[in-house]
């Protein structure tokens, strides 16, 4: 299953601070914003901004991407899942190790 979009997963103290410059960097405002668990999230162009504190962003920062796909359960398989399936603001998600240890959020978006 090919990739829809990789996400460069950028972890920020303050999402509103960090904004503009992303906003200037991409050419472009922000597709999405909203809030999830303790943190706050933003994608601007390509960048998915993680804005929290240090102990909320703690259990993320491990993560290298956030990848979208069209179906979540055709990557299941291929890593060791470390969290989810889960319900989140933008559809299901999971994370995965893959051999060689890069572990990758991946997303599948509810249809609208």
């Amino acid at each position: 299953m090919p990739a829809l979009a990789t996400l460069a997963r950028v972890y920020v103290d303050d999402l509103d601070v960090a904004l503009p410059a992303f906003v200037a960097l991409a050419g472009e405002p922000p597709r999405l914003r909203f809030e999830y668990r303790d943190l706050e999230l933003a994608r601007v162009g390509d960048f998915l901004l993680i804005a929290g504190t240090p102990e909320a962003l703690a259990p993320y920062r491990d993560t290298h991407a956030t990848v979208l796909v069209d179906s979540l359960d055709e990557v299941l398989d291929s890593g060791t899942l470390l969290d989810g399936p889960n319900a989140v603001p933008t559809g299901r998600n999971a994370t995965l190790r893959h051999p060689g240890g890069a572990i990758i959020e991946y997303v599948e978006f509810a249809s609208a």
